[in-house]
């Protein structure tokens, strides 16, 4: 969208130091003509920035160049175990889950959004849509690989992202999470080892503990991701059966791999000869225009299996994803089938609905305009209420922090108090296999904020 684009050049302008801090930028008139776009643009424009905490408007004087929040120091990228080990303790995560459903809890722990933040009209329109337009077919079964309508359209989208995907690729499934078991299925048997990033999402490690394999935490720094040198050597030195990955936006730390960086990862498995699970939920929720590239649009032979699914965009009660499994295509719909016969139909077609008539790309953008505001803001408030050397992510999307306290913290424990006092978070051992980052944590940045939150965050800071 040309307001979007507009938003995003004048946002680098004013980063630049083009138009400093406290400075009125020309009106919206001569912005239009500098920037060659409608005067309606422009406006568009403004107040994206101004939604964004980049611009203030002021009555009869027009907009002016807000001072940042302050920052803190990025955490820093952590040593890893530099061997395979199991994974345990992860039935923890179930503790952290439950609490989502806790009215008493105030949920900054499990990455669910709240339901402010995404299209519950859109969905509400769409399922009503389908159950009354295709009643015989949500009432029965879709068996895998889905709905063709819906698998048409993800691969019009991936089609779009460069992707060489056609419909006859894609297997619909119950979620993320099954797309990448699945995958899993296919490549490894018990025993094999995963390389995957370090601190990496705590869903991963619960698939790869129920499968009885093993992890390999390479280091990933919090501004570039995954040190493509350290998976290099480590694939040199250990039989690794796949790499799973989260290359845009990952969970944690909020860190998209560059083309370039993608591409030098794709070579490096290429040269191993080492499948990559890609996970891709995020994928959508880019801070700037520019949807990023999944690393499937550089693979050439099948190596990449490209996982996501619409929980983080649209509704997470949908319970659709998606699983582009290649060649093995035939097996992973089988095994689609033993899992749980088939996705729920309502929930298929009602999706295929949004993805060709819903507008899904104009809520997505409206979604993570929200994120933006809601990561300034959590970012804000970790500033100025914890500890004086705590350090914080930057995330380019998504809507989740990673926050690295003082040595001494011990976040696990901290937690225990913390659900006591009617607050959740994501203590930092989750998010590894060795059970690093004792002194992080992770905060669901998409809750609504009212003076419930704030109590929470003093709360927090209290304990701290």
């Amino acid at each position: 969208m040309l307001y979007l684009e507009m938003a995003d050049r004048l946002q680098t302008q004013i980063a630049a130091g083009l138009f400093p801090v406290g400075s009125r930028l020309p009106g919206v008139r001569k912005l239009s003509i500098q920037q060659e776009v409608s005067i309606a643009t422009a406006v568009s424009a403004c107040r994206e920035l101004e939604q964004r905490g980049v611009l203030e408007a002021r009555p009869r004087s027009g907009y002016f160049v807000r001072q940042p929040p302050a920052q803190r120091d990025m955490p820093r990228q952590a040593n890893t175990s530099h061997r395979p080990r199991a994974v345990t303790g992860q039935e923890r995560v179930l503790q952290l889950l439950q609490a989502v459903n806790d009215p008493g809890i105030v949920n900054l722990g499990a990455a669910v959004p709240d339901a402010d933040f995404l299209p519950a009209r859109q969905v509400e329109q769409a399922f009503h849509h389908v159950l009354k337009s295709q009643r015989r077919r949500c009432t029965g079964y879709e068996f895998p690989p889905g709905a063709p309508e819906l698998r048409q359209q993800i691969a019009r989208r991936l089609a779009g992202m460069q992707c060489l995907v056609n419909a006859d690729d894609v297997l619909i499934t119950n979620s993320c999470q099954e797309s990448i078991a699945i995958a899993l299925k296919l490549l490894t048997q018990a025993g094999d080892t995963v390389a995957l990033e370090s601190p990496t999402y705590y869903g991963l490690l619960q698939v790869i503990e129920a499968l009885g394999l093993k992890a390999l935490e390479i280091p990933t720094d919090p501004e570039t991701g995954i040190s493509i040198e350290a998976l290099d050597l480590a694939l040199e030195k250990w039989k690794v059966a796949a790499c799973i990955l989260v290359p845009n936006f990952s969970n944690p730390l909020g860190v998209c791999m560059s083309d370039a960086r993608k591409q030098a990862l794709m070579k490096c498995l290429s040269r191993h000869q080492v499948p990559l699970i890609e996970d891709d939920i995020y994928g959508d929720l880019s801070f700037n225009v520019r949807r990023p590239s999944p690393v499937k649009r550089w693979d050439t032979e099948g190596l990449v299996y490209y996982c996501s699914s619409s929980s983080k965009t649209l509704s997470a009660g949908m319970r659709v994803g998606w699983l582009v499994p290649g060649k093995r295509h035939a097996e992973a719909t089988y095994l689609q089938f033993v899992n749980t016969v088939s996705v729920n139909s309502p929930g298929q077609l009602a999706l295929a609905h949004i993805l060709q008539h819903g507008h899904y790309d104009r809520e997505v953008r409206r979604s993570a305009s929200e994120y933006v505001r809601a990561i300034a803001r959590m970012t804000d408030r970790v500033t100025q209420l914890f500890p004086e050397d705590t350090r914080v992510s930057r995330p380019a999307g998504g809507f989740v922090l990673w926050v690295e306290l003082p040595e001494d913290i011990n976040t696990t424990a901290l937690m225990a108090q913390a659900m006591d006092e009617g607050v959740s978070f994501a203590p930092g051992p989750l998010f590894s296999a060795s059970g690093k980052f004792g002194h992080c944590l992770r905060l669901n940045c998409a809750v609504r904020w009212d003076a419930r939150l704030e109590r929470a965050l003093l709360t927090l800071a209290r304990l701290l």
